[in-house]
């Protein structure tokens, strides 16, 4: 229970449907003042008693478990880390694997639940062969099995999402009737543990001096022209247009976006919009919500939470990652714009989410064939 409308609503419709109903509050700060205070937070002090007074409400036991250390060790490191090395990472994606379905999940497991119910915005259903498959929500606006496909079949099976057949305005309704103070409270958004909002800002303290290119050029994409300085490549993304501060317009009066970021150097390359456009997708590290395809899967991904979806041919190749593993090959029949490395591919048959990974790379057809 974040201390949010979403899961006091999945609480109480779970303990109403005649589960043995037990709320958990996660502490993920190890100071929670330095976290999102007021209701833009799922962290909080403030948070946890937005949550303790809803169990009361529901009538249900509450608990906080302290998760902090595993979270900042597997999070907020990992958030540090991937920005090093210039990559843009998915900290709610990596909280779901690491901390929500895996840390909570293995606690609860055993202490003698049968699962870990949330208030994400998806389905489950059991498919014809026995396994439990992932759905996307009905309210596509609120659809979260995007930050939902690094689970296995195996936390599937233990999971519980009430609120998938339900609309959001719906769910603040219904929690009004319950008698739920938190039924207006607005929804979190950004990141939980940077206080400000300011994740150049907040990057910055944390990677000033561990980081040997803390400055750096900003070069033309076709002339290579140095065109500024910056103080960190790890302020900037792929796709990023907003606090480049180049001096010299584009000779076409066009605004510049970032193409490329190379961490040890600290050169980050800019170019107009359409250098952005790949349709080749390269992941590594996959996880599968079922059995891993073998063979090409024609459906769609997703490439950002809450993005579009495009279609695509996906292919496995057993072995071929760098790191040993299964490297996931993704032909994007709708051309894509502003793909980062370190984001997250996540593949959908129809509704039904079969598995994501975490890209590494990109391209465009035009440049494999010159």
């Amino acid at each position: 229970m974040s201390g949010g409308v979403d899961s006091a609503v999945a609480a109480a419709r779970a303990a109403e449907a005649g589960h043995d109903v037990t709320g958990i509050h996660l502490a993920l700060s190890r100071n929670p003042k330095s976290y999102r205070t007021g209701a833009r937070g799922c962290c909080t002090i403030e948070d946890a008693n937005d949550a303790r007074r809803a169990a009361d409400v529901i009538g249900i036991p509450f608990y906080v478990w302290d998760m902090s250390e595993r979270f900042h060790e597997d999070v907020v490191e990992d958030f540090i880390t991937e920005y090093a090395q210039g990559r843009t990472p998915n900290p709610c994606l990596r909280c779901n694997e690491k901390i929500k379905f895996a840390a909570v999940l293995d606690r609860a497991l055993a202490l003698g639940f049968d699962a870990v119910a949330t208030g994400h915005y998806a389905q489950l259903r059991t498919g014809d062969d026995g396994l439990i498959e992932m759905h996307r929500a009905v309210d596509m606006a609120k659809d979260q099995s995007y930050v939902l496909g690094v689970l296995t079949q195996e936390q599937l099976a233990h999971s519980l999402f009430p609120l998938g057949d339900s609309r959001k305005e719906d769910v603040r309704v219904e929690a009004e009737r319950r008698g739920l103070a938190v039924a207006k409270k607005p929804d979190s958004h950004d990141i939980c543990f940077i206080s400000d909002g300011d994740t150049g800002g907040w990057l910055q303290e944390k990677l000033g001096e561990r980081v040997p290119a803390t400055s750096g050029e900003i070069r033309d994409h076709e002339t290579g022209d140095v065109l500024g300085t910056h103080e960190g490549a790890y302020r900037y993304t792929v796709g990023q247009r907003k606090g480049l501060r180049i001096g010299t317009p584009a000779p076409d009066g066009k605004p510049r976006y970032v193409l490329d970021i190379e961490p040890v150097s600290g050169t980050v390359t800019v170019g107009p919009r359409e250098a952005l456009t790949v349709d080749q997708v390269t992941g590594s590290r996959p996880r599968w919500c079922g059995t891993v395809p073998t063979e090409p899967l024609h459906g769609t991904v997703q490439l950002r939470a809450h993005g579009e979806e495009h279609r695509a041919t996906v292919t496995v190749d057993p072995g071929q990652a760098p790191d040993g593993g299964d490297r996931v090959e993704v032909e994007l029949h709708d051309p894509a714009q502003g793909i980062a490395p370190g984001q997250a591919v996540v593949v959908y048959d129809g509704t039904r989410v079969v598995g994501s990974a975490t890209i590494i790379g990109t391209d465009r057809r035009e440049r494999r064939t010159a």
